[in-house]
């Protein structure tokens, strides 16, 4: 079941005094294939972002962040039903394949990563482990990580496996970046 998040925009007046501008709470949306739930929860289109105050989630396309901008999101990312049952499957694989294709981000060729969810963003992911336990498996190894742990992930192929039995709650922080494997 998707959650919500309670997200408190602070911004000045015309007189220039600090108030609140937006204090509301934020629902989440299921994404379609593996069940994952995402809250949107603030955008920049552009470094230094002037302080408008103006809510542009709404323009939020895909994973990737503008090149010069950010997203801020928080997704819960349910258990796997097995010890990783779909990984051989062709159906889900070509099914993650195509969701990721859909969100954007960059994925190898059908069939060839270790695991179907393996995917590259154009960005700089500060990622926070809010609650629960995952695995983030890369090219040629894996970490797991728990509530309090930090990952700092730079553009790498990787995917998220959530192997503990329970949903796991992760606050991301894209910053937009040019994609090393993209230079010429």
């Amino acid at each position: 079941m998707p959650f919500s998040v309670r997200r408190v925009v602070s911004g000045d007046n015309a007189q220039g005094k600090a108030v609140i501008v937006s204090d509301q709470v934020r629902e989440a949306f299921q994404r379609p294939g593996n069940g994952t739930a995402v809250a949107q929860l603030w955008m920049t289109e552009q470094t230094p972002e002037p302080f408008t105050g103006k809510d542009t989630t709404d323009r939020i396309k895909g994973t990737n962040p503008p090149l010069t901008g950010s997203h801020f999101r928080i997704l819960e990312i349910p258990p796997q039903s097995g010890p990783d049952p779909d990984m051989k499957d062709p159906a889900v694989r070509a099914r993650a394949h195509e969701n990721h294709k859909a969100m954007g981000v960059e994925v190898g060729p059908l069939g060839a990563d270790k695991h179907p969810g393996m995917h590259r963003t154009h960005s700089i992911d500060y990622a926070l482990i809010l609650d629960g336990e995952i695995d983030m498996l890369l090219d040629d190894s894996e970490v797991h990580c728990k509530a309090g742990d930090v990952v700092i992930q730079q553009g790498t192929n990787h995917a998220w496996v959530n192997r503990s039995g329970k949903p796991c709650r992760i606050a991301f922080i894209l910053i937009g970046a040019e994609a090393p494997w993209k230079k010429k």
